[in-house]
């Protein structure tokens, strides 16, 4: 299950950091600031730059290196306790799962590293109100853990039916 998991890691850490490429450099999405794509009624998704300092929702957020510091060790960290899981997984389901989280998370320490904040670009919105606006790392990280959530709580048991709970 491992070599499963980190495939999609890796195939997560390439599309996370091509698309923030062709944000920043083709597109240059930090000078042009906010690009419509759709709107299909009260519905719509747009390109808008923001530069997050924090981690979800901007928690956390602080401009001094010290800060970027601690917010890219805890998240190698972290997927170092998920790469072990990885390994024992039982499930392929578990391992894709991990796998999404552990790349989005080395995505978005290679963006504190390289410019001390988390490039996040799309823009989904609907009746006004705006979702957070993310990146490809922050789907996979979201999705991920979807998934591990779901198969917590909908995976069979195991157990016969004359067993107790």
């Amino acid at each position: 299950m491992l070599r499963i998991g980190l495939i999609l890691a890796a195939i997560v850490l390439v599309a996370d950091q091509a698309s923030k490429w062709f944000m920043l450099e083709v597109l240059r999405l930090p000078e042009v600031g906010h690009i419509p794509l759709l709107a299909i009624g009260p519905f719509g998704f747009d390109l808008t730059m923001v530069w997050n300092r924090g981690v979800t929702f901007g928690m956390f957020a602080g401009d001094s290196m010290g800060t970027q510091i601690v917010l890219g060790v805890m998240a190698l960290l972290i997927a170092g306790f998920l790469l072990r899981w990885m390994a024992r997984a039982e499930n392929r389901l578990t391992a894709l799962a991990l796998g999404g989280v552990v790349g989005g998370a080395v995505g978005n320490v290679i963006d504190r590293a390289r410019f001390g904040a988390v490039a996040d670009f799309a823009d989904a919105h609907a009746w006004g109100w705006h979702w957070y606006v993310f990146n490809v790392a922050d789907a996979a990280i979201v999705i991920g853990v979807f998934c591990l959530l779901a198969d917590a709580l909908f995976r069979p048991s195991g157990r016969g039916k004359d067993q107790a709970p």
